[in-house]
């Protein structure tokens, strides 16, 4: 696999079918653009969902998860890789190193922080690397929403409101990070 892409989801599966679906159907798309996943490392929710799929279609997965999580997220046993580190911080500087892109499907607070994170690193010029949304079933129209309004009211400068690329699809937001 020549590129990898950062998936924050949720721990949780949440309550409609259609985010297992679209959690499954992302992870499909990335195998066919020979993409591997880097993602939080767990068994459980969406990232289980996700994970499981890549390597059913025979892609590669990588998993970085803390000692403290390992247990309660059921660390999944079955990746190409798991690293194993000591804390969150080191987590999301792991995956960030190791990813070419990001991508958040729905998920809650913990999706939003490292989303967030990869923003405002990316409008520090910390990295350079593209950031997208998968806005199933409308899940962010709230927070692009939000991005829109605080961008008017002067908090968010026009050209890093632009950072984070929103699709429905999969495959459409697969293509606008690849650009």
């Amino acid at each position: 696999m020549s590129k990898s892409i950062c998936v924050y989801c949720g721990a949780n599966a949440g309550v409609s079918p259609r985010y297992a679906e679209a959690a499954r159907a992302l992870g499909r798309a990335m195998v066919a653009q020979d993409l591997a996943l880097v993602y939080g490392g767990g068994n459980v929710g969406l990232m289980g969902i996700i994970a499981d799929e890549v390597l059913r279609v025979g892609g590669e997965v990588t998993g970085v998860i803390p000692t403290a999580l390992v247990e309660r997220e059921v660390g999944h046993t079955g990746l190409t890789r798991q690293f194993i580190v000591k804390d969150m911080h080191e987590r999301k500087a792991m995956m960030a190193q190791l990813s070419d892109g990001f991508i958040a499907m729905p998920g809650g607070m913990g999706t939003l922080e490292e989303l967030f994170e990869m923003l405002t690193w990316s409008q520090l010029g910390i990295h350079a690397k593209p950031i997208g949304l998968l806005n199933v079933d409308g899940f962010y129209d709230g927070l692009a929403g939000f991005i829109r309004h605080a961008t008017e009211q002067g908090f968010i400068r026009p050209q890093h409101a632009t950072l984070m690329m929103v699709e429905a699809e999969p495959e459409a937001l697969l293509q606008r990070l690849s650009r």
